[in-house]
């Protein structure tokens, strides 16, 4: 690991066109979600409910932070083409602030439900797996509409991610299932997990000016086009889980805006720790 601080990206790229920009921060969201949900995913580390489980979630963590590595990989390069200052991709995620993150909300929440109790309760697994179903669902469409994409280096992290993607989500659909269609207890727990993180899909598919830029460019995709397949793998998996979908609500929260819960912070100051207190280290 290397670490060292360079300035922060809007403040390098703020004053040059956004149709310029737009790959750049494209991929920024992509590796940000990867990363933080393997940072969320990697706290069952030592505290799986089974071995197997938190061999599991441990390798699921590794699958999606060497997504971001790639990722801020290429970001690094366009950043360099349009600054004249490449970056690392350590910069990216040990050296930006909580504002400068651009990752879902719904990627960054703790692991604690709405049955939970409190903010010391103990992780919920329901929540993880609902989580996991829901985003990964989403991706396995995403990637798949990137290996199309006109920057090769993006159609070649696609072509890769799938790959994890597909078995990210034949494990928590499986999971879905097994709880959802369970014990009166674990059905309740993956009911109201679902209706506790389902509003903040909607941030996943609301459009916005990056997104359309990329897409207009042929880099990126416009997430709600793959909303109906996306419906279509939740319904199915819902149905035999016995589980019921949520009505749906308007809410869209902003972190891919860089607003973000009041549990980023938290994720980012255990995320970021060792880094910033040995500044220019090496091992």
């Amino acid at each position: 690991m290397t670490a060292s601080p360079q300035p922060a990206v809007p403040a390098l790229l703020d004053h040059l066109p956004p149709a310029r920009t737009a790959a750049l921060r494209y991929l920024l969201r992509l590796a940000d979600n990867a990363l933080i949900l393997g940072q969320r995913n990697a706290e069952w580390c030592g505290h799986g409910p089974v071995l197997e489980e938190d061999i599991a979630l441990a390798n699921i963590s590794l699958d999606l932070i060497g997504q971001a590595r790639l990722l801020y990989g290429r970001a690094g390069e366009l950043e360099g083409e349009l600054t004249g200052l490449p970056r690392h991709e350590d910069d990216y995620a040990y050296w930006r602030t909580e504002r400068e993150f651009r990752n879902w909300t719904l990627l960054e929440l703790p692991h604690r439900g709405p049955l939970s109790g409190n903010a010391a309760a103990e992780r919920d697994y329901a929540v993880t797996i609902v989580r996991n179903f829901l985003y990964s669902a989403l991706m396995v469409e995403l990637w798949q509409a990137l290996q199309a994409s006109r920057d090769d280096q993006l159609a070649a992290i696609a072509a890769k991610a799938i790959k994890e993607a597909r078995y990210h989500l034949h494990h928590a659909a499986g999971w879905v299932v097994r709880l959802g269609d369970g014990t009166e207890a674990s059905h309740a727990r993956m009911q109201h997990a679902l209706e506790h993180l389902l509003p903040y899909m909607n941030e996943c598919f609301a459009e916005d000016a990056v997104e359309s830029e990329a897409a207009a460019q042929g880099i990126g995709v416009v997430t709600a086009t793959l909303r109906p397949a996306w419906d279509a793998t939740v319904a199915e998996t819902l149905q035999a889980a016995t589980l019921a979908l949520p009505a749906a609500t308007g809410f869209v929260s902003a972190g891919k805006h860089g607003v973000h819960s009041e549990h980023m912070s938290y994720l980012l100051g255990e995320m970021q720790g060792l880094a910033r207190a040995h500044p220019g280290a090496q091992w």
